[in-house]
């Protein structure tokens, strides 16, 4: 068994093995890549919101190989069906041997991409996030277990909005990061068509595999976070909501509803990852500050008046975090 120390540096050597061959492909997506990264090591999944052609489909073919992990891409239409998904019974055999056999769908594989989530009906997606949630589906009153680990990838196309049907808040809420993907800088751009218009493509080579990531998730849910820094994580949480006392004033006149309890333990989770990624074993308040964005930025439902004074989630959870900072009894971060 190792000690904490060696945990910890083990932990970081192998994230970052696992990053510096995924950017073999992705390139110019560092946040990107590190986001989706720390979501799959706190055991938790991720909503990418980007236009298209930004590499999010090569992100994950690119994670599948260099983990050796199962990689399925689902196309979300809104003709499309639960059972398209999660699978179905199906009647098998010959004769009078015939019987009633599961089939399984394309969400029983390790990593899923889930390709503009916002163009299935509720039913659909209803579907596909209670399997998220309980890592399980049910077909003719058994359940079926999804192999471990398992990492949904849904996507948004945050410009086009025609024939979509955007996730409730309800169930945006079950992804632990919202995760923003940029267009590439001109720098970005030139290596990117560089890499892809050659003879040679990069390919990333396989370097962890499943247990590897269960052993990093075993390592991330051990890290202790003490309870100034809880507090801390509560606070912004609380500070996310207009009707407390805690929250400060752009809270009180831009949000309607702020995060929820899943939130606070999304804050823990991230940042017992970021605690050990920067060769920690214990949770400092700049670690919560780091995961607050992704974290809460799908999590907190503004009103019409911030849409019309051009105000964003983001810019919101920026000033929760200065209030929350500036409230704060205990300032040290340990």
């Amino acid at each position: 068994m190792m000690e904490p120390r060696e945990q910890a540096q083990w932990f970081r050597e192998t994230f970052e093995s696992i990053r510096e061959e995924v950017s073999k492909a992705v390139i110019g997506q560092t946040d990107v890549v590190e986001g989706v990264l720390v979501a799959l090591a706190a055991n938790e999944h991720v909503l990418l919101e980007g236009l298209p052609g930004l590499g999010k489909t090569l992100l994950v073919r690119s994670l599948s190989q260099a983990l050796s992990l199962q990689f399925n891409r689902v196309q979300f239409t809104p003709d499309l069906m639960p059972a398209d998904i999660t699978g179905t019974n199906v009647l098998a055999g010959e004769g009078g041997a015939r019987s009633f056999e599961f089939r399984p769908g394309p969400i029983f594989t390790n990593l899923l991409l889930a390709d503009e989530i916002n163009r299935a009906t509720p039913k659909t997606q209803s579907a596909m996030l209670e399997a998220m949630q309980e890592r399980a589906t049910t077909a003719g009153g058994k359940r079926h277990a999804i192999p471990q680990p398992f990492l949904v990838m849904a996507t948004q196309n945050p410009i086009e909005q025609e024939g979509t049907y955007p996730l409730p808040e309800a169930q945006l809420d079950r992804f632990f990061f919202k995760i923003l993907v940029p267009f590439p800088s001109r720098e970005d751009l030139a290596r990117i068509v560089t890499a892809t218009t050659g003879n040679e493509t990069a390919q990333p080579q396989p370097v962890a595999n499943a247990e590897t990531v269960l052993k990093l998730r075993e390592i991330v849910r051990n890290v202790p976070i003490a309870d100034p820094v809880l507090q801390f994580a509560i606070s912004l949480v609380m500070a996310s909501h207009p009707d407390s006392s805690d929250a400060p004033e752009e809270v009180r006149k831009y949000c309607r509803y702020g995060s929820s309890p899943r939130g606070a333990q999304a804050l823990a989770l991230a940042g017992r990852v970021y605690a050990l990624l920067d060769g920690r074993y214990h949770v400092a308040k700049d670690d919560l500050v780091k995961a607050s964005a992704p974290v809460l930025r799908h999590r907190i439902v503004l009103n019409f008046e911030a849409e019309a004074d051009g105000i964003t989630a983001d810019n919101l959870v920026e000033r929760i975090v200065e209030h929350v900072r500036a409230q704060d009894r205990d300032p040290i971060a340990v």
